[in-house]
């Protein structure tokens, strides 16, 4: 695994908890961690389990009794680290979004497909994937069960940035994080749209607004960018997107990514209309979807509750009894299970390095559109989401 914050702590939990609980067809061995402080990333792996710490990733890369390359660095290293990982005959899982630019993301995809041709497979990291309730929610889309599509309505919203003393860290440079709200969670319910309703989203009408536009500069030895001492620096990237989206099969959906939602932890909805119902998820009540039929008789209709902790539900056969919740680390072990089990198989696992390019688009139509006043803009070349 290359890299060690946050995602490198949740990454760590799906690693190591996937051969507990599934059946893998392949023995998972967390073999190393890489980092630039050696004795930051040497107390990370003591804590999550790894079986040695590194330095130099382009060392580790070139082992041969290494088989996966995990990237959850900042995304300014996304391209360098999977292409090269992927010239050296290594699976790659790298996090969403998957490159800076799109530019970079086309290189990835490239070198992913390229890889395919001998067998490497390659995946991005959109997690939210693999909660229950969103698989089941594509599931029953797929099955026609709230009938054509007519409109989405997603949002992701936050309220970490609300406070202007909170310091300048490198999700809010746009040399290290590529986008602001936008990339950083306004992936994730662009991957969810075109991922639940089977579409690609071909058009967008947005506007992106930073609303605070200098941070103190962050202190030396943190882990995060900046430098010691007083002063400010420059925010380089949006803290809120609001934009509108044309599917491919004509629906409209609505978009929010918001790092200012105040009172807002990580409130992640998405809730798709459909001629015949309706089907919504809110990750603050991961284990439920909400359903209405509009086709049940009148004296019955209104939305319902499906808790999805059943065996028959995608993945919670392999967990707790009925009604025995998961939790949000969940994902990150479904993650590994659909990766290994894609790898033994021999099979394309997804998201795709194609779909994250999908996702990359949207975003840079997103920032085109707002730089010309929210005009509306076309997506560059759709891939067919799985």
């Amino acid at each position: 695994m290359i890299g060690y914050g946050f995602m490198g702590a949740a990454h760590s939990v799906g690693w190591r908890q996937a051969p507990h609980v599934f059946d893998l067809p392949r023995a998972v061995e967390m073999a190393v961690v890489v980092g630039r402080n050696a004795q930051a990333v040497a107390d990370a792996a003591a804590k999550w389990g790894w079986a040695e710490s590194a330095t130099d990733w382009r060392a580790v890369i070139a082992r041969d009794d290494i088989d996966v390359v995990d990237i959850v660095t900042p995304g300014d290293s996304h391209a360098e680290v999977a292409i090269a990982a992927l010239q050296a005959g290594k699976h790659v899982l790298c996090e969403k979004p998957l490159a800076n630019t799109v530019a970079e993301a086309e290189a990835m995809a490239e070198a992913a497909e390229r890889a395919a041709e001998r067998g490497i497979r390659s995946m991005v990291g959109f997690t939210y994937r693999r909660v229950p309730a969103v698989t089941l929610l594509r599931d029953l889309i797929a099955e026609g069960v709230i009938g054509r599509v007519q409109q989405v309505r997603a949002a992701y919203r936050q309220d970490w940035l609300v406070d202007p003393e909170m310091p300048l860290a490198w999700r809010l440079q746009k040399e290290h994080a590529g986008s602001g709200a936008l990339g950083d969670i306004g992936a994730h319910i662009i991957d969810m749209a075109q991922f639940v309703t089977g579409q690609t989203v071909d058009r967008v009408t947005g506007v992106l607004e930073t609303i605070v536009k200098q941070r103190p500069l962050q202190e030396a030895g943190s882990g995060l960018s900046g430098t010691a001492g007083a002063g400010v620096g420059d925010v380089t990237v949006d803290d809120l997107a609001i934009f509108t989206g044309r599917l491919s099969g004509g629906a409209l959906a609505s978009f929010e990514a918001t790092r200012f939602a105040t009172g807002r932890k990580n409130a992640l909805t998405i809730e798709v209309s459909g001629d015949r119902g309706a089907l919504a998820f809110d990750l603050e009540d991961l284990n439920s979807l909400r359903f209405y039929d509009r086709t049940a008789p009148a004296d019955r209709q209104g939305f319902t509750q499906i808790l999805v902790t059943e065996p028959v539900h995608p993945y919670v056969a392999a967990w707790w009894p009925a009604g025995h919740m998961l939790g949000y680390e969940h994902g990150f072990t479904h993650q590994v299970v659909d990766l290994v089990t894609a790898i033994a198989d021999g099979t394309q696992p997804h998201p795709s390095f194609a779909e994250g390019l999908s996702v990359q688009r949207v975003l840079d139509a997103v920032e085109r559109s707002s730089e010309h006043d929210g005009a509306w803009t076309p997506v560059g070349a759709p891939v067919l989401v799985s």
